[in-house]
C-alpha cells in the first residue's frame, strides 16, 4: 500500500515537472496579450480624450516614420480610423502571440456611434524596453455582426 503510495505520487511529480513549461509558456503568452491589450486600451482612451501626443506615444517607430508628429498622425487616424477615433462600444476578441513573445496581434470589435460594426486588427510590436507599441491596424465592415 505505501509502494503504490510512493509510486502515485512520483508519477504526479513527473507529470508535473513535464508539463510545467506547457503552463509557464501559456501563462506568458495571456501576459503578452495582456499588455497588448493595455496599449490599445490606453490609446483608445487618449483617443477619446483628443490626446493626440499620449495616442501618438503608443505608436510604433515605423509608423512613428510615416508620420513624424502627433498632430499628422492625429488627423490620419481621424480621417481613416473613425471608429477607432471615436468608438462607441468596444470589446477584446480573439489574440494572438508568436512563439517568441515579440508580435501580439489583438482583435477589436467595435460598435460605432453610427451603429455599424467593426473588426478591428491590430500588431503590436515589443520593442527594445519590453513595452509593446502598436505597429499596424487593419479595419474591416463586420457585416455578419449582431452587435456587441
Amino acid at each position: 500500500m505505501m509502494m503504490r503510495m510512493r509510486i502515485g505520487i512520483a508519477i504526479f511529480l513527473v507529470a508535473g515537472i513535464v508539463n510545467a513549461p506547457a503552463f509557464a509558456q501559456q501563462e506568458e503568452s495571456i501576459g503578452v496579450a495582456g499588455l497588448a491589450k493595455d496599449v490599445i486600451e490606453q490609446q483608445i482612451t487618449a483617443f477619446l480624450n483628443d490626446d493626440a501626443t499620449t495616442a501618438y506615444s503608443f505608436a510604433s517607430p515605423e509608423i512613428k516614420s510615416v508620420f513624424p508628429n502627433a498632430e499628422r498622425f492625429f488627423e490620419m487616424v481621424k480621417k481613416s480610423y473613425a471608429p477607432v477615433y471615436r468608438p462607441g462600444n468596444y470589446a477584446f476578441g480573439r489574440n494572438q502571440v508568436s512563439p517568441d513573445g515579440t508580435i501580439a496581434y489583438q482583435e477589436v470589435l467595435i460598435s460605432a456611434p453610427d451603429g455599424k460594426d467593426w473588426a478591428v486588427y491590430y500588431e503590436l510590436k515589443r520593442q527594445r524596453d519590453g513595452q509593446f507599441a502598436i505597429n499596424g491596424v487593419r479595419i474591416m465592415r463586420e457585416t455578419n455582426s449582431q452587435g456587441i
